[in-house]
Order: structure tokens, then sequence, then C-alpha cells
């Protein structure tokens, strides 16, 4: 009778239960140890599954967004990687391996990059969880930008189409991309622009601000106060509305249509991603 055929799971439960390792790494350990339980416990520690599975149910609350632009700026990605203390967050070692693991997202997103992560929590120590990642990838003319702001705990990944492949190689358009991605890491946007704001954050603000007029008002004036709230709500949210951090007399609208006119083309913020260490991610 074969080893595979006298795994049960009840071993497989067992030795789960020792380890903490996920059941295909139990149920392949006892196959390699001859459906010995021991030996399978052996075996998971050598390949570090078991240090790492157990490392898995720490907090993991500190890291670092890293990013990866591939060569001619038409794909980039974005990746957050937590950890359990800041001082690993800084560590040289642990700063280089998520720049390698953004790198490879960015060239192949289906890469199974699990081995790698339980090769790095058995080598770090602590709990290392790659939480999430975006992509974007450039349709036409424009470029993907990214910025990683100080100590890697804010990243973001912008694109900007123009209509014209000179346009995109100057140095004022690849100037205003920069000034682009740092508004976004400092102002924090949702969105570009209002027509991209979730109808459903809309139609509670909305609510919120009829709800604080005062009563007895006509219902033509109540929505008149609430659209001049709306737009002070849009200032704050929405990139394009909001105020150029380098020159508050100016949006990021009105210096998109300043670069376009200077460069005689059509320039446009066609989408960004925005991510912070530890931050909610929503549904």
């Amino acid at each position: 009778m074969s080893a595979t055929a006298t795994i049960d799971a009840k071993m497989v439960a067992t030795l789960r239960e020792k380890t903490g390792a996920g059941m295909m790494d139990c149920r392949k350990a006892l196959v390699e140890a001859n459906a010995d339980i021991e030996a399978a416990v052996d075996i998971l520690r050598a390949k570090g599954v078991a240090n790492a599975t157990k490392k898995a149910s720490r907090s993991a609350n500190e890291g670092v967004i890293a990013q990866s632009i591939l060569p001619g700026a038409k794909v980039g990605l974005l990746l957050e990687v937590n950890c359990e203390t800041d001082f690993v967050a800084k560590n040289d070692v642990f700063q280089a391996q998520t720049a390698d693991w953004a790198r490879a997202l960015a060239e192949k997103p289906s890469i199974d990059l699990e081995p790698s992560r339980i090769e790095a929590v058995t080598k770090i120590g602590e709990n290392v969880q790659l939480r999430r990642n975006a992509r974007i990838e450039v349709t036409g003319s424009g470029l993907v930008a990214a910025y990683i702001h100080t100590g890697g705990k804010v990243g973001v990944l912008v694109e900007v189409g123009a209509e014209k492949d000179a346009t995109v190689n100057s140095d004022d358009f690849k100037q205003l991309v920069r000034d682009i991605t740092l508004q976004i890491a400092a102002a924090s946007p949702v969105s570009v622009d209002s027509t991209s704001v979730p109808a459903s954050l809309v139609e509670r603000e909305r609510a919120i601000y009829r709800e604080q007029v005062p009563a007895g008002k006509p219902p033509e004036m109540v929505e008149k106060i609430v659209d001049g709230k709306m737009s002070k709500f849009y200032s704050g949210i929405c990139l394009l509305d909001q105020s150029f951090i380098k020159n508050p007399d100016q949006t990021i609208a009105q210096l998109v249509a300043e670069k376009s006119k200077t460069l005689g083309d059509t320039i446009k913020v066609r989408s960004f991603i925005r991510y912070q260490v530890g931050e909610e991610i929503s549904a």
C-alpha cells in the first residue's frame, strides 16, 4: 500500500495542529515522510512552512509601499507589503525584497509569490503579508509614473495621457506628471474628478448637507445651498478640483490646462492609485 493511501484526514489535521501549516503543505509532507507524522513535522520545519504559517496569526500592521515601472513607462504597479514592526519595515533587505516582488508582479501578474513570501518570513522572523497590489497599463499615448513618499508609507501610481508622443517625451510633460504624483501623495484625493466619485458617497454627502440647512427654506434654495457645499466637498476629494500644493491659487485642472496650452496638446489625467500602509481597504 502506498503512503498516499494511508494518509487520512485525521493525520493531516494532527500535523496541522502540531505545525500550523496549511492542508496541502501537510499532505505533501506526509507523503514525503511516508506517513510518519513526526518526520513530516521536521520536513515542514526544514522548509520553513511551519514557522511561517504560525507567524501568519500575528498582527502585521507595519510595512511599506513599493512600486515598479516597466521600461517604456507604459506599465506600472503599486504593492503594499506588511510586516510586524517598523524596524523591519525600514530594513534594507526587507525593502529590497518588496521592490523585487513589485517588479515580478509588474512583469507577470499571475506569478505565484507564496514560496518567496514564506522564505522571507523564515529569513526575517516576522509575519510578512503581500496585502494588495494594483496595476495600470497605458493605452494610446501617455505614460504611467510612480512616487513613493519617504519611508515608504505612501505610494502613488498615476496615468497621464496626451495625443502626441512628442508631448509625452517632453520635459514639461514629465515635470507635470511628477507634480501630480506629489499632489496625490500630499492631498489624498479619492477620484480624478466629480464624475468619478461613487454615487453612494455623493448621495450621502448631499443628504447630510440638506439636514444642515435651516428649516423653512424653499426647496430650490435648499438645493442651491447644497450645491455650494458639494463644490467645497469636491475641491477636497477630487484631484482636478484641488488647489495645487505648489501654487494654492491654481487648481490641478488649471495647471493641466496651462500645460496643454503650452505644449499644444490635450493632456488628461486618466487614473491614479494611492496606497497608505495600513489604511482600511474599501469594498
